[in-house]
């Protein structure tokens, strides 16, 4: 795994093994997350989305704690996946960074809690599937408009973005942040440092 441009997110790309029955790979890898991130991925829930292409999902976050870290890849067609940085306090606060997801290359890509994420359909159909760390809870979930110009995601848009209505209608980074929407970088960093904290002590207990 290797860390993308905003602290707190990474990018795996599997080895894949091909022969004439079809290919094999492991998209996710316990014991080498560990190693790269410091902690363990704890599943609480798997989803699965698919989307037609022109379609954009995002910008998504949850409160912090507990947050929703999120491993995520493209098993069939492309998406455009972005990962934005909205936690009050960080160095890279207002930026992002995007990575290619299809089912040719099977990377996938972990974001931290406190992150935003967001992906645009690329293909005619594509489906994404993606392990969260916590279950759904709409009382915690939040959102940033991925039209947002002060963010300038350059989304591939060959027309006009299919939006859901909740997305259309999600306030701008500048807004969420006047009504106190937004995560706080210490506090996101505090917290995955508890769960590194917890991760070695389970270690330490199975050992």
């Amino acid at each position: 795994m290797r860390p993308l441009r905003i602290e707190g997110a990474w990018a795996h790309e599997p080895q894949v093994f091909a022969d004439r029955r079809g290919s094999f790979r492991e998209w996710f890898d316990g014991d080498a997350f560990h190693e790269a991130v410091g902690a363990d991925l704890r599943l609480a829930q798997a989803n699965c989305s698919v989307s037609q292409r022109g379609v954009i999902r995002g910008i998504h976050f949850t409160d912090v704690p507990p947050g929703q870290a999120k491993y995520v890849t493209c098993v069939r067609g492309a998406v455009l996946d972005v990962v934005a940085d909205i936690r009050t306090g960080s160095p890279t606060f207002g930026q992002w960074d995007a990575i290619r997801l299809d089912d040719d290359s099977h990377r996938c890509v972990f974001l931290s809690e406190g992150l935003g994420h967001a992906f645009m359909a690329l293909s005619a159909e594509s489906t994404v599937v993606y392990l969260c760390s916590e279950g759904y809870a709409p009382e915690r979930e939040h959102g940033i408009h991925p039209l947002d110009a002060s963010l300038g995601i350059d989304w591939p848009v060959d027309g006009p973005p299919l939006l859901s209505d909740k997305d259309a209608a999600a306030p701008t980074l500048v807004e969420a942040g006047r009504c106190g929407l937004l995560p706080d970088y210490a506090a996101c960093r505090a917290h995955r440092l508890r769960s590194a904290a917890r991760s070695s002590g389970n270690a330490s207990t199975r050992a």
